[in-house]
């Protein structure tokens, strides 16, 4: 094949995506499921950082505004949603200064969409106002707040739909695919990789003309596959959430806070708000990144100081960590630096000829370290006879997504739901939405009478607000395989129910065995590797330091 991707999280998928809307013959494998490293523990968020422009760093902030709002219009309006915040002022002079930098964060976002308005501007407010929109707030130290937008997302639905698309034009796809070590030519040129399938243990070569390393806090490791010296260095950090049900704070907006660190979002979601994050260095395995005992704590002191009535543990519905690749300002020893591009927080470089290493960069800005990584491994006569074709791309589920949205009301009538359950499913499946509905219909009417139970078209039983047609369509159309696959990136129970799902799980084993060809002792063995899942997780959250909360994990998070 013509390119071949190394880590299926945002920035692979993305350069799958990129690569194959160029007409290059694609691949891209994943060593886990899709989204399972970093992808799929972020904030959430889409948004050019504005904590970045009191570092003065505009041209950051100006690329990440302008991909914002090129996924709110265009690709990917089904999953990317505006989202106000309330910015609390302690001092009346905070509005002066905090007005220019929201006023220039507006202003750079609307000149990055070219003079449109993605998102409402900047709202000043006084104490009142304040309290209106956010009655959890406490005000008694407050002069008011500005209300500005940025954009949530699903992060993991974001990778799986990239992954999706890719292959609509043409690209292969395989998850649970490692590579063991990069094949070479007798030039030492990289030719492609030798990789295991998870689930078999069969090896199996892959050639390709170029391949690209994109794989986030693995980065050192896969590279080290080709070259022991040269490459990006990259240390881990890692960044907790903690969930909290809708009804424990009494908002209409998120809130933004900043900290004497950094700064934290309490973010709304239709069942929960997500609060975080922190960003304490990383020493232990990487795929094995928990919350403690001690980072919780650090969350609902941050936001219980600015809360009326106080978050309490109780309160913790979900919790999960992740962990950010942060480039390092070096490169390896080694390195060729004259084949290396630097774009503020993101690096592109020549691992070994044939073979590009790309880290760095946020989940907002994944289509142009795609684009660049895609372009570094063509050369520049190469990839200006082949330009990206992303930058007006709809993702599966976009095309159409507004038109359909517009008869929410009719479908939900139609079939004598509540309409927040249309709004659910267009929010996830966009277009898809009346394909995912068919598959449900078609298999209902097979049935045979009194089997209700088994119905697609009804909600799950212990998870009302999902489908039991979801379930399936995880298995059919979006790669899922295992359960924790369903629970943890497509029906995510797994943040927002304190048994992280597990009481949903024979219900979603039922729907899964008979797609996937499992007989009892295969659906007795992913109940019990989800349910010491879980349990290692409680146990390690318990502790209060990293190392002692990693002891408790026989398995990757």
């Amino acid at each position: 094949m013509d390119l071949l991707v190394v880590g299926g999280g945002v920035t692979g998928a993305g350069i799958a995506l990129d690569a194959a809307s160029r007409g290059l013959r694609t691949g891209i494998v994943e060593m886990g499921d899709w989204a399972s490293g970093t992808s799929s523990w972020s904030s959430k968020l889409v948004h050019g950082g504005l904590r970045y422009l009191y570092q003065l760093d505009f041209p950051l902030v100006h690329e990440a505004l302008t991909e914002r709002g090129r996924l709110l219009t265009t690709t990917a309006p089904h999953l990317v949603k505006p989202q106000p915040f309330l910015w609390p002022l302690k001092h009346h002079y905070e509005r002066v200064y905090s007005a220019i930098g929201v006023g220039l964060y507006d202003a750079l976002a609307v000149a990055g969409a070219r003079g449109r308005c993605t998102v409402p501007l900047q709202k000043h407010l006084g104490r009142r106002g304040t309290q209106e929109l956010a009655p959890a707030l406490d005000t008694s130290q407050l002069v008011g707040a500005i209300r500005f937008h940025d954009a949530r997302v699903d992060d993991a639905r974001l990778v799986i739909d990239l992954v999706r698309s890719a292959v609509g034009l043409g690209a292969f796809a395989a998850s649970r695919t490692q590579v063991t070590k990069y094949l070479t030519d007798g030039a030492g040129t990289v030719t492609g990789a030798r990789v295991i399938d998870r689930e078999t243990g069969r090896e199996h070569d892959i050639r390709a003309t170029r391949t690209i390393n994109a794989t986030g806090v693995w980065t050192e490791q896969t590279q080290n596959l080709a070259a022991h010296e040269g490459g990006l260095k990259v240390l881990a950090s890692k960044g907790i959430h903690i969930v909290v049900p809708k009804e424990a704070i009494d908002a209409k907006t998120g809130i933004f806070l900043r900290t004497e660190k950094s700064v934290l979002f309490i973010i709304p979601w239709p069942r929960y708000w997500v609060i975080g994050t922190t960003d304490t260095p990383w020493q232990h395995d990487v795929s094995k990144p928990v919350a403690t005992s001690a980072d919780i704590d650090y969350i609902l002191q941050h936001a219980n100081a600015a809360l009326s009535r106080p978050l309490t543990r109780d309160d913790i519905i979900g919790t999960y960590a992740g962990l950010r690749p942060l480039l390092q300002p070096q490169l390896k020893s080694g390195s060729d630096t004259a084949s290396t591009k630097i774009s503020r927080e993101h690096t592109v470089t020549r691992v070994a000829p044939g073979l590009t290493a790309i880290a760095g960069g946020k989940l907002t800005t994944y289509r142009v370290m795609a684009q660049d990584a895609v372009d570094h491994a063509l050369g520049d006569e190469l990839a200006t006879a082949r330009p990206t074709r992303t930058t007006t791309l709809p993702l599966v589920g976009a095309n159409g997504y507004r038109e359909l949205a517009g008869h929410a009301e009719e479908l939900a009538s139609t079939r004598g739901w509540p309409l927040t359950r249309v709004t659910h499913l267009l929010d996830r499946y966009g277009s898809e939405t009346p394909a995912l509905l068919a598959v449900a219909d078609e298999h209902d009417a097979a049935l045979a009478v009194g089997s209700r139970a088994l119905a697609w078209g009804q909600p799950l039983t212990g998870a009302p607000d999902f489908l039991r047609a979801e379930v399936a369509w995880a298995v059919t159309h979006e790669g899922a395989t295992h359960l924790d696959d369903v629970l943890l990136r497509r029906v995510r129970l797994d943040i927002e129910r304190r048994d992280r799902g597990l009481s949903a799980s024979d219900e979603i084993l039922v729907i899964m065995a008979p797609l996937l060809g499992w007989d009892a002792a295969d659906i007795d063995r992913e109940r019990r590797a989800y349910a010491d899942r879980v349990a290692q997780i409680a146990a390690a959250e318990a502790e209060t330091d990293d190392a002692a909360a990693v002891s408790h994990l026989s398995i990757a998070i």
